[in-house]
């Protein structure tokens, strides 16, 4: 049993081994080279290391880790990925695995941080003296099962009134709501230029973190998308007002999972809630359609999650020290660093009251 490294920058020449891993492991698309390479080309520094667990001559651990400072080392994770790039078997010991990896990096390696894990592939383990784990975010989910009836039913009153009223204002308008879906490799592209227009246009253009088929975001949406539509697993919703699109799902799957990774709407229609009447056709088509068990959405749980469903679980943090004195000084630095922030916030807060008490 031994681990083994290259360079990220090889990651190509790995990607078969990884991607039958991710599959008797994790089995989460985002996961999957088509994704993770396109990922390490457009946002990898070039200081990535990939290490693969063999034994008995087989991969059964692997994980894409980058330097976090002195003696420290973290997974990969760039905003764009929903899980950290940590891939092993559920009944793994999540605390052994760090500890022979962090033996066998390079250097010495007191530390190592394992990023937004998800409880459902992987247990979360209970804190120790060289292991703490810390809460990340809530996320949901929706099972496809049962009758669409049956689910839309269970939906909130003001939901469905909400919902069948937009409808029926659209078609008095003449310019009735419809559901298409991009799943040609060759017209993801415009499909991409698409959804860039629809962020552009609304709050995500003011922080810079829109896509646009000429920036980072939409070079890597573009590659990823063209991976997995030409696999069968990659589908761009688009929902349409008459002839005008008005907001778009970008989705990958691995057959009987579908994830939403972004979505984007026309803010000028919001009156209409131009994402909630897709995301019920949507979620009608997969229904009828048979192919999904499973819906993600992966990222923090907002209101208008809880609308779809009810069902709920916490992605969380790991961080493996290679000795117990290692997270005593780690933990005592947080607290000193934790301090300082506190006083230098009082600092700045005195003389404020301070010079308005002398005024008045």
């Amino acid at each position: 049993m031994t681990w083994q490294f290259a360079p990220a920058a090889r990651f190509a020449e790995h990607a078969h081994a990884w991607d039958a891993l991710q599959r008797s492991s994790t089995d989460t698309p985002f996961l999957q080279s088509a994704f993770i390479g396109p990922l390490l080309q457009v946002f990898g520094s070039g200081r990535e290391l990939l290490a693969v667990h063999i034994t008995d001559g087989r991969p059964d651990a692997a994980a894409l880790l980058q330097p976090a400072g002195r003696g420290m080392w973290q997974t990969f994770q760039p905003s764009q990925l929903p899980l950290g790039p940590w891939l092993c078997h559920a009944e793994d010991d999540l605390a052994a695995r760090s500890s022979t990896l962090m033996q066998a990096l390079p250097g010495l390696t007191l530390g190592l941080g394992l990023t937004q894990l998800d409880p459902r592939l992987l247990q979360r383990p209970a804190d120790s003296g060289a292991l703490r784990t810390l809460d990340y975010i809530d996320t949901s989910w929706v099972d496809i099962a049962g009758s669409w009836a049956d689910y839309w039913e269970g939906r909130g009153k003001n939901l469905r009134q909400n919902t069948r009223k937009a409808h029926n204002k659209l078609a008095a308008e003449g310019r009735p709501a419809r559901l298409d879906t991009v799943t040609d490799a060759a017209h993801v592209p415009a499909a991409i230029a698409q959804y860039g227009a629809l962020e552009t246009a609304g709050w995500k253009a003011e922080g810079g973190t829109a896509i646009h088929p000429d920036n980072d975001q939409g070079r890597f949406y573009t590659q990823m998308l063209q991976n997995f539509c030409a696999a069968g697993q990659g589908r761009v919703v688009r929902y349409w007002f008459g002839e005008q699109v008005v907001a778009m799902d970008l989705c990958i799957d691995n057959g009987p999972l579908v994830v939403i990774l972004k979505t984007a709407y026309d803010e000028a229609h919001k009156n209409l809630s131009p994402s909630t009447l897709m995301r019920h056709d949507e979620f009608k088509a997969w229904w009828d359609e048979g192919r999904y068990r499973r819906i993600e959405f992966y990222g923090k749980t907002l209101e208008w999650h809880t609308r779809w469903t009810v069902q709920e679980r916490r992605l969380f943090h790991a961080t493996a020290y290679r000795w117990p004195l290692v997270r005593s000084l780690h933990d005592r630095l947080r607290g000193l660093r934790a301090g300082s922030s506190r006083a230098a916030g009082a600092a700045v807060a005195t003389p404020v009251s301070a010079s308005a008490s002398g005024t008045a």
